[in-house]
């Protein structure tokens, strides 16, 4: 066993750089519905997502094992590789932030692994069937399983509710909402919080300061606890915008069935050891709660830019991870480059965020965002179909009932 050098000791603090900003990339997933139906006030919400997500970072290591010896073969690999991938990664989440889309941030740390150790050994340092059936065939299923969940769980609650009155059984559906919003943060506590002990845990395997195969171990789970709950804690609230005002009007049904189904697909993946994106999960439940409400609306034009910006994440975090492996190759100076330009990167999106400052009273509900244009043709086929939810068919009903001529009696 060797000590801790200077170089893991940057790799390790560049590690947990990524854990912080994958807490307040990823705040969102659990948080923006809650504040956006109102059930919770926006530093309330964090700092119980944040609580949640520290205790979620000890009930499991399964995906950090995929992490650390599933991804990338550990034979070959080099500290200079994983600082490389941290940097990549680092970058994209920050400018994804910038421009509030909810991408992945497990993506971009998966992307920026693949990247580097593609320069560094080739692909024989990539596990290209973990790489499938444990990333990319996740990051396909998961958000369109989630979206379906929820679709159906909100089409259920308002076929239950549908003879009861929405303003009064909406106090219980914002504690239940409460409850669920608890349950995804202690689920992205499982999952995303582990994917920062699995690279740090490669690192040390790298540095021959534990054996390959090697469990997590406890200063690592700590630490990597302690960065997301701070993370989280701070509030994404660029990314809490988007995903709570920007996709669909969510009323505390649709945000209850939303959060619901998500935590229920990140606690089974993180289960079985699948590192998928709780990003995506969320965001797809989110939609699948709008369109299930008859009369929802989705903005697919919001949609749209997060779909790209989820098929750029892998590569473009590659591409980044890549060049500064290449870079952190030439030697001493070259690592030196490499931390210079994340930090003066780092520095120049944090000035350009700035300009326009998004803070928590920015993304309190004031009034509906998703209803201001028509309906897309995703939006009105499948809502076309949904149950109407309470009240709407008596409603309707009235609607088509002719006025009364005046003197005159009305009839039905």
């Amino acid at each position: 066993m060797e000590h801790l050098t200077l170089l893991l000791g940057i790799v390790i603090i560049t590690a947990l750089v990524f854990d912080f900003t994958n807490g307040f990339h990823d705040t969102a997933n659990a948080m923006a519905t809650t504040i956006s139906t109102g059930a919770l006030k926006p530093k309330t919400a964090v700092a119980m997502s944040a609580v949640l997500n520290l205790v979620g970072a000890f009930l499991s290591v399964e995906v950090a094992r995929t992490i650390s010896g599933g991804i990338i073969n550990e034979q070959g690999i080099t500290t200079e590789v994983i600082f490389a991938a941290l940097v990549g990664a680092i970058l994209w989440n920050l400018l994804t932030w910038l421009l509030g889309l909810p991408s992945s941030s497990s993506h971009a740390l998966f992307g920026g692994l693949i990247g580097a150790t593609l320069m560094s050994v080739g692909s024989s340092g990539v596990n290209g069937e973990v790489v499938i059936t444990k990333v990319l065939l996740p990051a396909v299923a998961a958000p369109v399983v989630a979206g379906f969940a929820a679709l159906l769980a909100t089409r259920l609650t308002y076929r239950i509710g549908r003879r009861t009155d929405e303003k009064a059984t909406a106090k219980g559906y914002r504690a239940g909402q409460i409850a669920s919003a608890g349950l995804v943060s202690l689920a992205h506590g499982t999952n995303d919080a582990q994917k920062t002990m699995g690279v740090i845990t490669l690192a040390l395997v790298t540095g021959h300061v534990i054996a390959p195969g090697s469990n997590p171990p406890l200063w690592v789970i700590v630490s990597a606890g302690t960065a997301i709950a701070l993370g989280t804690y701070l509030g994404g609230w660029r990314i809490i915008r988007t995903m709570g005002k920007g996709l669909t009007e969510l009323r505390p049904q649709q945000g209850f069935a939303a959060q619901t189904g998500a935590a229920t697909v990140i606690l089974a993946s993180s289960h079985l050891g699948f590192s998928l994106s709780t990003t995506q999960v969320c965001s797809g439940a989110v939609m699948g709660a709008g369109v299930g409400r008859k009369g929802g609306v989705v903005r697919w034009s919001t949609a749209t830019r997060m779909f790209v910006a989820w098929c750029l994440t892998l590569p473009a975090a590659a591409l980044v991870g890549a060049g500064a492996e290449y870079l952190t190759g030439r030697g001493p100076w070259g690592v030196g480059a490499v931390a210079a330009l994340l930090v003066v990167g780092s520095g120049v999106i944090w000035s350009l965020s700035r300009r326009t400052p998004v803070g928590q009273h920015s993304v309190t509900p004031d009034e509906p965002v998703a209803s201001d244009g028509p309906a897309g043709v995703v939006t009105t086929a499948i809502a076309a179909v949904a149950p109407p939810p309470a009240g709407a068919v008596s409603d309707g009903l009235r609607a088509t009932i002719p006025a009364p001529e005046p003197n005159r009696p009305a009839t039905v």
